[in-house]
């Protein structure tokens, strides 16, 4: 099975998301946005796994959540890879959190490498996924919203207790991806 290790969000976060998704479409671009409900925080993609290795990730779950306490997460900056002015990933940074995101990665990355899932020759990028650039229909409109919320003109963000990591399975469809948790370990209370 397809699977993944994420952090899920809030209603509030999740809705707060689609209000800025909201204001970046204005420009029509060709983008695949991800549905809201299905936006979250990836710290390790998997990919196809069999069911020996799911359960070997479930243990490592479990094992770095009880190496770490509650945190809280709060959305700050627009931005896109590779870069603004060329977004093919249009994302959302965090700021409050991101150290502890950033270790709890980390950590998940050395663990599963244990169970012989390779690492990421990328360095981990601290993001939430909003969108996917398909063509450069209307990119200018979109790459100016981008630099006008990247300037920060938005409603505050909401704060998001992150008090679970959560392996997620993931089954494409011609509907877009639907997500099904398989597992949640849950961090050391404070």
């Amino acid at each position: 099975m397809r699977a993944f290790i994420a952090i899920r969000l809030s209603l509030k976060v999740e809705d707060f998301l689609a209000r800025i998704q909201e204001k970046l479409k204005a420009p029509g671009a060709d983008v695949k946005w991800v549905e809201p409900r299905n936006i979250h925080l990836t710290l390790k993609f998997l990919g196809e796994r069999d069911d020996k290795r799911i359960e070997e990730a479930k243990t490592i779950l479990e094992e770095t959540a009880a190496r770490f306490n509650e945190y809280t997460l709060q959305p700050s900056s627009v931005g896109a890879f590779p870069d603004i002015q060329h977004p093919g990933v249009i994302w959302i940074g965090v700021n409050q959190g991101a150290p502890e995101k950033i270790r709890l990665a980390r950590d998940i990355e050395e663990g599963i490498c244990r169970i012989g899932i390779p690492k990421e020759k990328r360095p981990f990028a601290c993001h939430i996924t909003l969108g996917r650039s398909r063509t450069p229909k209307n990119m200018r409109g979109l790459v100016e919203q981008l630099s006008i919320l990247k300037e920060g003109s938005w409603e505050p963000a909401p704060i998001l207790k992150v008090d679970k990591i959560t392996l997620f399975k993931s089954t494409l469809s011609s509907k877009g991806p639907l997500y099904e948790v398989l597992h949640e370990a849950n961090l050391k209370k404070t």
